[in-house]
């Protein structure tokens, strides 16, 4: 979801700049590269620390949280090239998952500023037991459409996104935008979803699509 379908990076560094900010700590996008992926329960633990702990990780993950379902619920916006990936998913009958680090209540504000977009699934952070790096919201994801992982497709942009998707076996297109991430056979790397159409999916995946 974040950085991948929706805008919404920049706005994760504006809301932990306000919150960091409260405790006079400069909070800079080197802080936001550190927590890019989750889950936010380490990201908590990190803002509590650089604030010289006054309060505890759990404070800081749901003051965050607040800060973000204000902002996005109105703000939401999806990424360059996402709605062609998504028409041309649906033109080939291919069910769509949305799997996000992020709790429940921000996937639903977001999911309500982006509609009409819709999924067949949606998992947040609430929905499992182990967040990213665990490969188990993509697992689950996979079960739930009765495929298996390695014949599915992940989209992402962090490295903690792309260990869980490579993780679960699945194939994985990497959109970094702040941490590189390294290609390799199972990851194809690009700069912008605008930059993969139908014609780099067919010749990536020929073997889907014989």
């Amino acid at each position: 979801m974040d950085g991948t379908l929706v805008d919404s990076e920049p706005t994760w560094l504006e809301s932990e700049i306000e919150l960091m900010a409260r405790y006079n700590f400069a909070w800079t996008v080197e802080n936001q590269a550190h927590c890019l992926g989750g889950p936010l329960a380490r990201v908590g633990e990190y803002m509590n620390d650089l604030a010289s702990r006054p309060e505890s990780a759990t404070f800081f993950v749901n003051a965050l949280v607040d800060l973000m379902v204000s902002k996005m619920s109105t703000r939401a916006t999806l990424m360059a090239g996402a709605s062609q990936i998504l028409a041309f998913t649906r033109e080939i009958g291919t069910d769509i998952a949305m799997v996000s680090a992020s709790p429940r209540v921000l996937v639903d504000a977001v999911l309500q500023a982006i509609y009409p977009v819709t999924f067949e699934l949606t998992i947040s952070s609430d929905d499992v037991q182990f967040p990213k790096p665990d490969p188990e919201s993509y697992i689950k994801a996979a079960e739930h459409f009765g495929v298996n992982p390695e014949r599915c497709l992940i989209l992402e942009d962090s490295k903690t996104g792309v260990n869980a998707a490579v993780a679960s076996g699945a194939r994985v297109i990497a959109i970094p935008h702040l941490v590189p991430i390294e290609e390799n056979e199972q990851v194809k790397v690009f700069s912008s979803l605008t930059e993969i159409n139908e014609r780099v999916l067919r010749k990536l995946y020929s073997d889907w699509f014989d």
